[in-house]
């Protein structure tokens, strides 16, 4: 695809752009106006506009002013602890303004924020503390007992514990007695902000190194295709210490000066609804099983959404039976696909917002400023429409791995991401993702794309969530397995599932193993499904 194609999707909402070289060699094009770091972007918002909302999360609720005033003293407590240019604070929170106050603290002092899911396990956190090198663990009391003994992570110097106290913590609150922190001089644009580990469903995770440059180059992108001002209002229903959460969300409203809406994990849909109409929200990201249920709700009608402009949505497509159901109960609100990674620090791709419609089997265009090839399994430049592995570049992709020299040398090639994902782009730059390289199923010789099927499962209006996999067979190698969580009551059957297939693709494609569960699919600590354990399920021998 041109740049002249690309810029036909995104004219107006672009700006100015230029060629600009970075980390050590890549050539890549940027926005020309653009804050220098994620501090000064924090000051020069709290100059301009002290009294707006900038955070709300249940009964808290922080002008601008409020949030810097906190941040000082966060950072001065850091500072006085001893932590200053490159060293790691991990953080343990729910979303909350504590996450975003510890958060924007670093990046004050030029410190290195490491978020951390919420549901990772103590022996997860022994070894993404110990793979970073962190020097503060700052944690929810609740989470103390997923929190590693001292003599585990030897490194660890401090600790402190948001919500209540916790053995061997000193209390948040001894953070916010010290000096306010005035912003360290001379941040390098290109500076680790934030390492976030990949949820690599096998295998240790990675540590992505998120810098300051690359945080506002995707802001920017984000917060300018979907046309976000000062007044938009972000809903954090998903985690901020997963990619989607703290750049699509957070940091691409607060570039544009709007406020962030936080809510803490073990929410309802009905709780969502309802701060969605209380906070007058524009804007969120969610899974599309979550925009499922909350059409499902019989209260949906009692609130006035009408605020809410832009749905965005990644990882699986929306059901057809949603989007009509959407489009009669919130006429105003668009759907937009999107598609990223925590490797391209969240947008490589975006639905232009209207085009949903005419692109259902899209996840959008790419990104200004960003460059999607597909490339063959040589290594070679494939055509329009060809299909083979997504090569993204640009600005927003990462520098690299924490301390990951042997995965650096494989992912990154030439500045270029390899992301592990078969898909095509047309001639006019829409892009499809079709499955990851090795959730391939090769079925007697043809080749079946998981994610393919899963699409045509997922348009089922009694399916809540779907996936599927390769079951090993003797005869043809694999076979076709979905599993499925059906809507609670719909009394779905395995036969009417592959009915629905049936008619929507080819024979080989259609499942011949249908699991029915009322659970939700097993999935990681950031939100992925974790396909080796449902291989698992079909491989551990019946009683």
């Amino acid at each position: 695809m041109t740049e002249a194609t690309q810029d036909r999707f995104w004219r107006g909402c672009i700006g100015e752009t230029a060629l600009e070289t970075h980390y050590d060699g890549r050539r890549v094009r940027c926005y020309a106006e653009r804050p220098a770091d994620l501090a000064t972007m924090v000051r020069d918002l709290v100059a301009r506009q002290p009294d707006r909302d900038a955070v709300v999360a249940g009964d808290v609720r922080l002008s601008f002013a409020d949030l810097d005033a906190q941040v000082g003293r966060i950072a001065g407590g850091l500072a006085a602890h001893g932590v200053g240019l490159g060293d790691r604070v991990a953080l343990l929170l729910d979303n909350g303004w504590e996450f975003v106050a510890c958060l924007l603290a670093c990046n004050r002092i030029g410190a290195i924020c490491v978020p951390i899911g919420i549901r990772q396990r103590r022996a997860e956190l022994e070894f993404l503390l110990a793979d970073c090198g962190a020097v503060v663990l700052i944690h929810e009391a609740a989470l103390a007992e997923n929190v590693p003994a001292v003599e585990a992570v030897p490194g660890l110097r401090h600790r402190f514990s948001v919500g209540g106290p916790s053995a061997g913590a000193q209390p948040f609150e001894a953070l916010l007695t010290g000096e306010v922190a005035p912003q360290v001089a001379g941040i390098d644009a290109e500076a680790v902000a934030v390492i976030l580990y990949t949820s690599g469903t096998t295998g240790r995770p990675k540590g992505a190194m998120l810098t300051h440059f690359g945080i506002i180059q995707s802001s920017l992108a984000f917060s300018r295709c979907l046309a976000c001002t000062a007044d938009d209002r972000a809903l954090a229903a998903i985690p901020l210490s997963h990619v989607s959460g703290l750049v699509g969300i957070f940091y691409s409203t607060l570039i544009a000066g709007g406020a962030l809406v936080a809510m803490r994990a073990g929410y309802k849909v009905p709780e969502l609804l309802a701060t969605a109409a209380r906070e007058r929200v524009t804007y969120t990201i969610l899974v599309p099983a979550l925009y499922t249920l909350a059409v499902m709700q019989p209260s949906l009608s009692d609130h006035d959404l009408s605020a809410w402009r832009i749905g965005c949505f990644g990882g699986a497509p929306m059901p057809e039976a949603t989007i009509a159901k959407l489009a009669g109960l919130l006429p105003d609100l668009v759907l937009v696909n999107a598609y990223g990674a925590t490797e391209t620090t969240s947008p490589t791709t975006i639905m232009p917002p209207g085009l949903n419609p005419d692109h259902p089997d899209s996840v959008g265009q790419i990104v200004p400023c960003g460059r999607v090839e597909i490339r063959g399994e040589d290594g070679a430049i494939l055509g329009p429409g060809e299909t083979g592995e997504l090569w993204i570049s640009g600005p927003m992709v990462v520098p690299g791995y924490w301390n990951r020299p042997d995965a650096n040398r494989e992912a990154f090639v030439d500045g270029a991401w390899r992301s592990g994902d078969i898909g095509t782009v047309d001639a006019d730059g829409f892009v499809k993702v079709f499955d990851r390289v090795k959730d391939m199923i090769n079925r007697a010789g043809f080749k079946v794309f998981s994610a393919e099927v899963e699409n045509v499962l997922n348009h089922h209006p009694q399916i809540v969530e779907a996936a599927v996999v390769g079951r090993p067979d003797p005869v043809l190698g694999e076979r076709v397995h979905a599993f499925i969580r059906p809507v609670e009551g719909a009394g779905l059957s395995e036969a009417a599932v592959r009915a629905f297939c049936a008619e929507r693709m080819s024979d080989y494609k259609v499942p011949e193993g249908v699991t029915l569960t009322v659970e939700p699919l097993p999935r990681n600590a950031n939100g992925k499904l974790q396909k080796p354990a449902l291989r698992a399920q079909l491989t551990e021998p019946t009683r």
